[in-house]
């Protein structure tokens, strides 16, 4: 989609500092990190949120965690990490293009929100 930021990630046309990149997703730095380490997790083919996937997107969520995981071994996260996925603008989403939080580096504090 022209007007998604992810997606003219995803196409080259904007810049991200990468961190793993396969057929499915990238997982570049957030620009806005929240913790020591803040990774974002994008599936290439633009799904605007979860609350929009289909049964048979169950697949691609597994893979998303597993791309999740990879990042975060990557990143030296073995004593934890947190992850989050933010739906539509009541639950924090502010941009339209599923992505995951990958977040590390600190203690983590409960309630997050």
């Amino acid at each position: 989609m022209a007007d998604c930021v992810f997606c003219r990630i995803v196409a080259g046309e904007l810049p991200a500092r990468v961190v793993y990149s396969d057929d499915e997703f990238l997982a570049i730095r957030d620009i806005n990190p929240v913790a020591p380490t803040h990774v974002l997790v994008i599936p290439r083919a633009h799904v605007a949120r979860v609350s929009e996937l289909a049964p048979g997107d169950a697949p691609m969520l597994g893979r998303l965690l597993e791309v999740a995981r990879r990042v975060a071994e990557s990143e030296g996260l073995a004593r934890g990490y947190r992850l989050v996925i933010n739906d539509g603008p009541m639950g924090g989403q502010t941009v339209d293009h599923l992505h995951l939080h990958v977040l590390g580096g600190r203690q983590m504090t409960w309630p997050p929100g």
